[in-house]
């Protein structure tokens, strides 16, 4: 059996850098960040450049859409760090912080209702590099969904973003077809004809979209762009579905600012080792969401991200 020479405390080191042990050896899998899983053919090269000059050669992928790169010797990892630097790539992805973002690839899927990709990097930017520096009392996961059909689970993770499309009905230009092809476009069921008119049933409805454009009268022509955003979802040892806030936001600007009041919240009011979840179950949802939905905690928002909170880790789960 091999002969562990690499100290403790080094290997935190390098862990806080994004480079997780290789069990039972003196290598390391270097994380590298993709953003939201889409990178360019050059970046694809240059991992695997580097794999090959100072790993094992071989690249995995990990479940949060990041790549990673096994059997890096521990006094191979700045080289490895520096030679993915030149095309714009870094490690990390590891602590009691926002983790990278998870995103689908609902900006080139049909079914997509939103633009993920550029909703995520925005995120990314925001919160996974704006935030790096903030303490948290456990991990973040975010991740962003393009439609109702929950590819990417954003309800499973600590914050989910699921795009919608809010049909707008012209009650005017319904003729009440005895065949709508509205209500048989309708995934859902939540649209027919009744009275001679189309009705939406509204707790039916998930605002998928797959309806507008369907008449052929044009009471179906368009829809709002919203965004539905869940709390508190996880997996893992403990798992709990997020639940949904009771607004869907029409504004992107405003839905962003729900998930910086939702870390600030989570900072300033989680215990050090609990999850989003508990913090959750612990304060009432009801009364988490009714501060996510004022403005109380941004005017604070210097206050909490300079208090010297989750200074010491420990997950309780």
């Amino acid at each position: 059996m091999a002969t562990l020479t690499i100290s403790a405390e080094n290997e935190k080191r390098v862990k806080a850098l994004g480079f997780l042990s290789n069990k039972g050896t003196d290598n390391f899998s270097g994380r590298v960040i993709t953003v939201n899983g889409k990178i360019t053919s050059d970046q694809i090269k240059c991992i695997a450049e580097a794999a090959q000059l100072y790993g094992n050669g071989i690249v995995t992928m990990t479940t949060r859409l990041t790549i990673e790169c096994q059997g890096i010797p521990y006094d191979k990892i700045e080289d490895f760090r520096n030679y993915i630097a030149k095309e714009g790539l870094v490690t990390g992805g590891t602590g009691s912080k926002v983790r990278p973002i998870v995103s689908c690839k609902g900006t080139t899927c049909q079914y997509g209702l939103i633009d993920t990709y550029a909703l995520s990097e925005e995120i990314h930017e925001r919160f996974y590099k704006g935030y790096s520096d903030v303490k948290l009392p456990h991990k973040f996961k975010i991740a962003v969904g393009g439609c109702p059909n929950n590819c990417v689970k954003p309800d499973l993770n600590d914050l989910g973003i699921i795009g919608q499309r809010i049909p707008n009905f012209d009650e005017d230009s319904c003729n009440g077809c005895k065949k709508c092809s509205v209500a048989e476009a309708c995934p859902m069921k939540a649209a027919k004809i009744a009275d001679s008119v189309l009705n939406i049933d509204k707790d039916i409805c998930n605002n998928c979209g797959r309806c507008i454009g369907k008449c052929h009268f044009d009471a179906m022509e368009d829809g709002t762009i919203g965004y539905k955003i869940y709390i508190g979802g996880r997996w893992g040892k403990l798992t709990a579905k997020g639940k949904a806030l009771n607004k869907i936001f029409t504004d992107k600007e405003e839905a962003l600012s729900i998930i910086e009041k939702t870390l600030l919240l989570y900072r300033e009011k989680g215990r050090t080792g609990e999850r989003l979840s508990d913090t959750i179950e612990r304060i009432g949802f009801e009364n988490i969401e009714a501060e996510l939905l004022s403005n109380e905690i941004l005017e604070r928002k210097d206050e909490i991200l300079q208090a010297k909170l989750h200074l010491v880790g420990g997950a309780t789960c």
